[in-house]
């Protein structure tokens, strides 16, 4: 690979670590919110569901203008967003005559960064001239966990050390990252998604290919399995630990997150040997058998292990079905990442959501929820199995 390509690369694996701190560091103060600002917690957890809503939105729209400014204007755009954002939570609450709006207001902010962030970063990636596409898309999602942990141990570090009542000035601390990486993206060299002299699939083009819906299916699949279980990580860490709420919260998001994490590492660092859609679907395996493990389990500290390896089985799913449908559907663009962006993340809301409605139906019985989701693992694992059998197809534009 050449060399100044190193540079884009680590650009992208920061634009990661900034979508974590995006998604994960106001959720860290909801309760600081509810008592500083008389809230209720209701209204303050509303701003999470906001925030991955509208970066449902931003993913729906966004093929409809990056390929007009470009992508170099397009990240350097959502790198600003997300610094806005965070800036903006110091000072409008304090604005508003509802804080809760100033709140809101800067959520929405940076939600329009972090959902482009998630169209762009992945094609940017898989456009540069790597030796292995899929191990580079494995590794670069990797940041994404690691920026998770690291902004629940930092955070966690600097409001023991100075109180939370300071979590301004670390809002502050935190916008350094996107305004930093937005400059760094003005200059470093992006190679084209599609080689020159040939032609995109259009968005009409894109919907009628049968495989792009295949892959659809699988992304949403993934971001179920996965946040079908992480959502509910801090419970079984309460549990199975024996903590209070406020420990749980982190330690139980940490070790999914943290074994999600060393999944993409490895894979990014050794799966150069292996074929993926054969270890996805071994992985898809464990995944389901993390979900019987927590279902049936007899002892807590078991299915809090479960969670810890469903973290580990689903870290190859979100990347490598990128990497399938990028080498599958030839020339499918900005489109093609940004709708699979979207049923990623409508797999994120929906996989929760499930084993939610399912636990409160059978008297708040987590196990008989996270039961329900099991069927989105076992779709995944079907479809993969379907996939090795065809041998996969190609479309071509």
């Amino acid at each position: 690979m050449p060399l100044n390509y190193n540079r884009t690369i680590r650009a992208c694996f920061t634009g990661y670590i900034v979508q974590a701190i995006v998604n994960n560091f106001v959720p860290l103060l909801f309760l600081t919110f509810q008592s500083t600002y008389d809230i209720p917690l209701g209204s303050i957890t509303l701003l999470v569901t906001l925030n991955f809503g509208f970066q449902l939105l931003v993913d729906a729209v966004s093929p409809l203008f990056i390929d007009r400014i470009g992508y170099r204007v397009s990240t350097v755009l959502a790198h600003v967003f997300a610094f806005a954002g965070l800036v903006s939570l110091t000072i409008l609450p304090g604005l508003f005559t509802a804080p809760f709006t100033g709140l809101l207001v800067s959520v929405l902010i940076y939600a329009v960064g972090g959902g482009l962030l998630e169209v762009l970063i992945s094609p940017i990636v898989e456009a540069c001239p790597t030796d292995n596409k899929q191990t580079a898309m494995s590794l670069l999602h990797s940041f994404y966990c690691w920026g998770h942990v690291g902004v629940v141990l930092v955070s966690t570090i600097f409001f023991f050390i100075f109180g939370i009542r300071n979590w301004m000035y670390l809002a502050l601390v935190w916008a350094v990252v996107p305004a930093v990486n937005a400059v760094v993206f003005t200059r470093v060299p992006l190679a084209p998604l599609i080689a020159e002299g040939e032609t995109g699939l259009s968005l009409k083009a894109l919907l009628r290919t049968r495989t792009f819906w295949y892959f659809v299916l699988l992304m949403l699949c993934a971001g179920a399995s996965e946040h079908a279980v992480s959502q509910w990580s801090s419970t079984f860490a309460e549990r199975g630990l024996g903590v209070a709420k406020t420990i749980g919260d982190l330690s139980g998001p940490m070790f999914f997150a943290i074994m999600m994490g060393l999944s993409r590492l490895l894979y990014g660092k050794y799966g150069h040997g292996f074929n993926l859609k054969r270890f996805m679907a071994w992985s898809t395996l464990l995944c389901v058998a993390s979900y019987l493990l927590i279902t049936f389990s007899p002892y807590p500290v078991l299915a809090l292990l479960g969670c810890g390896l469903c973290g580990l089985s689903v870290g190859i799913m979100w990347p490598g079905t990128f990497s399938m449908a990028s080498a599958s559907i030839r020339n499918g663009g900005t489109a093609l990442f940004a709708f699979l962006a979207l049923a990623g993340d409508l797999g994120c809301m929906t996989g929760p959501t499930v084993a939610g409605f399912v636990s409160a139906s059978f008297g708040d019985n987590l196990s008989a929820g996270i039961l329900a989701a099991i069927v989105f693992p076992v779709v995944l694992l079907v479809s993969i199995m379907m996939m090795k059998a065809s041998g996969g197809r190609k479309a071509k534009a």
